[in-house]
């Protein structure tokens, strides 16, 4: 970690957060994630922190999927079909459709109005709300395709990004990448849009209650998340293409954030390959988990602070 902040890094780092908000006019934090990537892509003395470059990660998954085809063989599998990419690749379809049309708060207001219409009302109506936009997030990013490996033979779950075993080891690399972003985050919570953005659910200051609900609701949507793009959809396909897997997933990943402004669509590609590679090149999903858990909790309560002097007086127990 000592050798992660330099005076060199830092002063790029600064560089860059400048450029960013004054030049190209992207969201810091998407800046930062942008040359996170660029750094772990191409620098060596930076990327052996990691282990390597991000290049160099894919040319070490590339090997591994080789010899994992050519141990196959030895076992008299076929190494000319692998029916492990038709499935994961049609579940995704499939899921990521039913997100679409049927995911969004909106479906639920119109589905409530007909069958309890006073529960309007409620004071917890608003939060009820994001209940099931996450809830069917997990139905659609780990439901269904939980229920897809249980059909297909020899797959287990667990071998999908979800070992714990070895998992902390790995803590550091979450550690680094999220310095790297914090300080993006808290310049950028000062910006009216920001503060007018985060949290999504605008009244998580009004009780504690609230605003746990609303963090539990908002950190179980980024692990099914992260369960399916960086489990689901990576580890079946290793065999068969390799670091290649990883831009598969990556343009998926990419046209979900399309509804958001173009700067979090440009970073959602390189936080795609980034956390990507960390889960093949760990094979597990917890380090993208802690990151985007990490991020999205420090947004929501930066903007609070900034806004109403969060947690003040008016930061109340329900009742």
């Amino acid at each position: 970690m000592k050798h992660l902040i330099t005076w060199p890094w830092a002063l790029a780092l600064g560089l860059f957060y400048l450029a960013a908000a004054y030049v190209i006019h992207l969201d810091k934090v998407v800046g930062s994630v942008l040359l996170t990537a660029g750094i772990l892509a191409f620098h060596r003395p930076l990327g052996r922190l990691l282990g390597g470059t991000l290049v160099d990660s894919w040319k070490i998954l590339n090997r591994e999927a080789r010899q994992e085809r050519a141990a196959a063989s030895l076992r008299g599998e076929s190494r000319d079909f692998d029916y492990r990419p038709l499935v994961v690749l049609a579940v995704t379809a499939v899921t990521l459709t039913l997100i679409e049309y049927f995911g969004d708060r909106g479906t639920y207001t119109q589905f409530l109005n007909r069958v309890a219409p006073d529960f309007f009302h409620n004071r917890y109506y608003e939060l009820t709300t994001f209940a099931y936009w996450t809830g069917f997030r997990v139905l659609g990013y780990v439901v269904i395709p939980w229920l897809s490996v249980l059909f297909m033979p020899g797959e287990r779950i667990r071998d999908y990004g979800l070992k714990l075993s070895g998992a902390l080891k790995h803590t550091w690399i979450y550690l680094a990448l999220f310095l790297i972003v914090l300080p993006a985050v808290v310049m950028v919570s000062y910006t009216r849009e920001f503060q007018q953005t985060y949290p999504f659910y605008k009244l998580a200051s009004r009780s504690w209650f609230d605003y746990l609900g609303w963090e539990a609701l908002y950190a179980l949507q980024f692990w099914a998340l992260e369960v399916f793009f960086r489990g689901y959809m990576l580890h079946p396909l290793k065999r068969s293409m390799g670091s290649y897997a990883i831009f598969c997933m990556a343009v998926p990943y990419c046209m979900i954030h399309y509804h958001k402004p173009l700067a979090e669509v440009l970073g959602a590609v390189a936080a795609g390959v980034v956390l990507g590679t960390l889960s093949m090149r760990t094979g597990s999903i917890w380090c993208g988990v802690l990151i985007h858990v990490s991020v999205a909790v420090s947004m929501d309560g930066l903007s609070m602070a900034q806004t109403m002097g969060w947690p003040g007086k008016h930061f109340r127990v329900p009742g």
